[in-house]
């Protein structure tokens, strides 16, 4: 796909309910805005997006490699929650499409949620709020624990896992925690050299790990056998990590004493009553809740701000700083007696050099050349004289390597 096109009044089509902040923004910066509230498949999402330049999206719609092949207007995505697993990087990338998310903005919302879950559970407040609804008065301290001593085990200690950390000291709980990398512990929080040995110690293991090869089911029958009977499990990282009918079962063992779940294997792709199942339904002392980690008011501005105006920036000057399946460009503005022509190609050996012939063969006045590559692509951007412009993306189109030309002014 080869196309060229200057930046007037881009069209954006934000889905799933996205924060009104990140309509603001985009308006602001001269886009015409679509608003709908739900997430589209295949080809209804074709027919509601396939015209836009730019497309937003949070955790149910799903982007697949016939979407991208079926959507040529398309010049980003902004994924407005953390993961990217509903989005097939590769494809977006062949089709030139820099991807964007938001992983830092909700971490102290799901940290908050961890604490207030070690508690509940610690206090066994799901199951009595329950029984009290059903006019049940059960009034015992049997089984209710303070947090403060008990030690809560962090399974990854990326942002979320060492706010979590530094909350749960707070509170005057010991820390301790797991990573295959290398990470400095905050405050007194002590690292142990194995996953085993974490299970085995802590009093509460809460995941915050991504969704990986790696990460599949890593708690299993086998880990759930190694955690201290009368712990508890924590999930608020991704629902492929844990073997939720082993948690059942160990939870109807009673080996575990609770557990708290917010992302499940399966998840309903709408809110829609009566379409959640789970071996965990009906457990006592477990708390479900429908993937609401990082679902609060605060989080979700905070994403419409970062992710919309990192799309902005990609459509007026071509930045691509952050973009998770892309070379990363970070671009000046761009000056009003310039061109910028962007050149998306896939990253053979003499592009770069027969890019480098054309603009010596216009004779063009170059301001400023960047060039950026991975494996796999290259994001070469030229700002050019306005008089050459027009012949240079000509020109790159007919290059073989070129995935797609954009010219800015």
């Amino acid at each position: 796909m080869h196309t060229a096109q200057p930046n007037h009044r881009p069209k954006v089509v934000l889905l799933e309910n996205i924060h009104p902040v990140a309509r603001a923004n985009l308006e602001a910066a001269g886009f015409e805005v679509e608003l709908h509230d739900r997430a589209y498949q295949g080809d209804e999402l074709l027919a509601v997006v396939g015209d836009a330049h730019l497309v937003g999206i949070r955790s149910k719609t799903r982007l697949t490699a016939d979407f991208f092949a079926g959507a040529p207007n398309l010049w980003g995505v902004g994924a407005f929650c953390i993961g990217t697993n509903q989005i097939d990087l590769v494809a977006a990338a062949a089709h030139g499409v820099p991807v964007f998310n938001e992983a830092f903005s909700n971490t102290r919302s799901v940290a908050e949620l961890v604490i207030a879950e070690t508690i509940a559970l610690n206090r066994g407040l799901f199951d009595r709020s329950v029984g009290m609804h059903r006019g049940a008065w059960r009034k015992s301290a049997l089984g209710a624990h303070e947090i403060r001593g008990r030690t809560l085990g962090i399974v990854g200690y990326g942002r979320i896992g060492s706010q979590t950390s530094v909350l749960a000291e707070a509170m005057g709980m010991q820390v301790i925690y797991y990573d295959v990398v290398d990470v400095l512990p905050m405050g007194m929080a002590r690292r142990v050299e194995s996953l085993d040995a974490l299970l085995a110690e802590a009093d509460v293991v809460t995941l915050h790990v991504p969704a990986t090869a790696g990460t599949q089911d890593l708690i299993q029958a086998r880990e759930l056998g190694l955690m201290k009977p009368g712990s508890f499990l924590l999930n608020n990282a991704r629902g492929n990590v844990v073997d939720v009918d082993a948690l059942a079962d160990a939870l109807r063992s009673g080996h575990l004493a609770g557990a708290a779940v917010d992302v499940f294997p399966r998840e309903p792709s709408q809110n829609i009553s009566d379409a959640f199942e789970s071996p965990l339904c009906g457990l006592p002392n477990v708390i479900l809740t429908p993937h609401i980690g990082g679902s609060t008011v605060e989080a979700q501005e905070n994403i419409g701000h970062s992710v919309s105006n990192r799309m902005a920036k990609l459509m007026n000057n071509g930045t691509t700083a952050t973009a998770v399946n892309v070379p990363e460009v970070q671009l000046p503005k761009l000056h009003r007696d310039n061109h910028r022509v962007i050149h998306f190609h896939r990253n053979k050996p003499g592009v770069l050099g027969r890019v480098n012939s054309l603009l010596a063969d216009l004779g063009a006045n170059i301001s400023s050349q960047f060039l950026q590559t991975d494996a796999e692509h290259g994001y070469l951007i030229v700002d050019i004289s306005p008089e050459h412009g027009e012949a240079l993306t000509e020109r790159l189109l007919e290059v073989p390597e070129t995935v797609r030309v954009r010219t800015l002014f």
